[in-house]
């Protein structure tokens, strides 16, 4: 009781001190302009927390999502992604060519990529389209300054998106005590050739017809060794045969490193023009390998 007495003088008191007009309370004029003054004045004297954007680049997360990019010679034109988005905001547009081989036989058929493009207007940012690609053409890339003035101007074909990925990080560092691929496939690799064969044996002990087939292989072990002109007249066979499979596969391996001078040109230029430096190199670098290849063919 002592507390609400207390409280109820206070009131009165200051009821009383406030001056009135026909028993109303009357407020002191500029009052309310002292107050937003004061107001004002406290955050002048404070330190600035807002970035002068774009002035000041914002720091973002070395791994942050913006855009997803394209690396447009991974692309094979498999439409998977295309097939996989809930938004269906890619279009993909394509040709089919057929090369030559190295050693001869059929023509073999390759889809060329005309067309890709992603409606960002209509993307959610799921990701689902990097995560189903196999061949690792669609990445995350930092970049968020992609806005445009007219809606109909945000799908951005595959010469922006091929520009996107020079701004994307390498991936993290292996934790501690994690083998490197490599090393897996390797050590891998011998094992899966020598066991094949008895997994191969495995696989078909527990069928009806396994004992029946491993009966007839054993006896004719034996004749193979007493025919030896017929395994030396197969043996030069043997990498004759082989000759015509390596070949092909050591002309996907091509590699062209890029024109010096072109690429010194293009970097100068594109740094002059105020371009970012990733986009600069990237630029730069695609600029010198097809120098590069122009001069080999020429």
């Amino acid at each position: 009781m002592a507390i609400d007495t207390e409280q109820e003088v206070g009131a009165a008191a200051a009821a009383a001190a406030e001056p009135r007009t026909n028993g109303k309370r009357r407020s002191v004029p500029g009052t309310g302009l002292l107050k937003g003054l004061g107001v004002t004045l406290k955050h002048m004297l404070r330190r600035s927390v807002t970035q002068q954007y774009p002035h000041e680049k914002p720091n973002l997360p070395p791994r942050s999502r913006g855009v997803i990019a394209l690396k447009e010679e991974n692309c094979t034109v498999c439409y998977l992604c295309s097939r996989e988005c809930p938004d269906w905001c890619i279009y993909i547009d394509a040709h089919k060519e057929t090369h030559e081989p190295i050693g001869g036989g059929r023509g073999r058929s390759v889809k060329v990529l005309d067309r890709f493009a992603i409606d960002y207007a209509l993307c959610m940012y799921c990701g689902i389209c990097v995560e189903v690609c196999p061949f690792d053409a669609l990445f995350w890339s930092p970049e968020f300054e992609y806005a445009e003035y007219d809606i109909l101007n945000m799908t951005h074909e595959k010469e922006r998106l091929e520009e996107w990925t020079y701004k994307v990080l390498p991936p993290p560092p292996l934790e501690d005590g994690a083998e490197p691929p490599g090393v897996v496939e390797a050590e891998a690799g011998p094992a899966e050739a020598t066991g094949g064969t008895q997994v191969a044996a495995q696989s078909q002990a527990p069928g009806a017809k396994g004992p029946e087939v491993a009966a007839p292989t054993a006896p004719p072990a034996p004749a193979p060794q007493a025919e030896a002109p017929p395994s030396t007249a197969e043996a030069p066979a043997a990498p004759a045969a082989a000759a015509p499979a390596a070949a092909p596969a050591a002309a996907p391996a091509e590699h062209v490193e890029p024109d010096q001078e072109t690429f010194d040109r293009v970097l100068a230029e594109e740094i002059a023009k105020g371009t970012d430096r990733r986009v600069a190199e990237g630029r730069a670098r695609a600029a010198g390998v097809r120098a590069a290849r122009k001069k080999a063919a020429g």
